[in-house]
């Protein structure tokens, strides 16, 4: 408070400085609707008060904590679902804490096995190096979508947990069961009708209606063939999706 017994305002390049940011970061943050000036000085320019200050360090640490900016407005707008978002952000971060773990591990035992042996054992090696490869493989996914689709990606991630990660897995392995127990139905019976149902429900979940999610999701399935060796467990065996995609593509009967 000032002697006067009024809020403080500032300038933009002002709270900028004063926050540690660029001017360009405030207006972005603005455009975005994350951190709106509610005055402006008589001849037009935008002012920032002391409860900005606050709402702008509030953004920086999720911000750094790795969630998407579009995902912090909402956060900070309904304040109770931040503890369990934060929660589900420690997991997804610990989860990449293990990968780097592991190959760094993986360096550090190839490099050993080079210095400290004149005929080095190439077997145990290429068995690192196919280690490192499945860390990077992945992300092998990202190309199959759009930059906005990865975006809206990154932002669904904030809703996510491991017990939603957790029970996704169990309904995709029952309907994966029961799609292949029902192979010999007709497709556009009430059984093949019902096991599609699911399986538009399921997608949904991950892709959360929304189409340019579903397109990449589309095209990333379209090319199994082409997934790296160690993803290629979790192909979806041919006769289910053929299958499912004709109960999709029939009316009822």
């Amino acid at each position: 408070m000032t002697k006067s017994g009024t809020t403080r305002m500032y300038r933009v390049r002002e709270f900028a400085e004063l926050a540690g940011i660029t001017v360009r970061a405030l207006h972005h943050y603005d455009r975005l609707g994350l951190l709106k000036p509610g005055l402006r000085s008589e001849a037009g320019y935008r002012l920032y008060s002391e409860r900005d200050l606050l709402r702008l360090e509030q953004i920086v640490v999720l911000k750094f904590l790795g969630l998407p900016l579009r995902s912090i407005g909402k956060l900070l707008n309904t304040r109770e679902a931040v503890p369990e978002t934060l929660r589900r952000q420690q997991f997804v971060l610990i989860e990449k804490r293990r990968e780097l773990e592991k190959a760094i591990d993986a360096i550090g035992t190839a490099r050993n096995a080079l210095e400290h042996s004149s005929d080095p054992d190439w077997t145990l090696i290429t068995q690192i190096i196919r280690r490192i490869a499945m860390q990077n493989d992945a992300n092998f996914t990202t190309k199959y979508y759009s930059e906005s689709a990865k975006a809206k990606i990154e932002e669904r991630k904030a809703m996510w947990s491991p017990e939603l990660q957790e029970r996704a897995t169990r309904d995709w392995n029952e309907l994966f069961h029961d799609v292949e127990a029902a192979l010999g139905e007709d497709p556009a019976g009430p059984k093949a009708q019902a096991l599609a149902a699911r399986w538009r429900k399921l997608v949904e979940g991950f892709t959360g209606g929304d189409p340019e999610i579903q397109k990449g999701l589309n095209a990333l399935y379209a090319d199994q063939k082409n997934w790296p060796a160690v993803q290629q467990q979790y192909r979806v065996k041919p006769e289910i999706q053929d299958f499912i995609c004709k109960a999709m593509q029939t009316k009822p009967a």
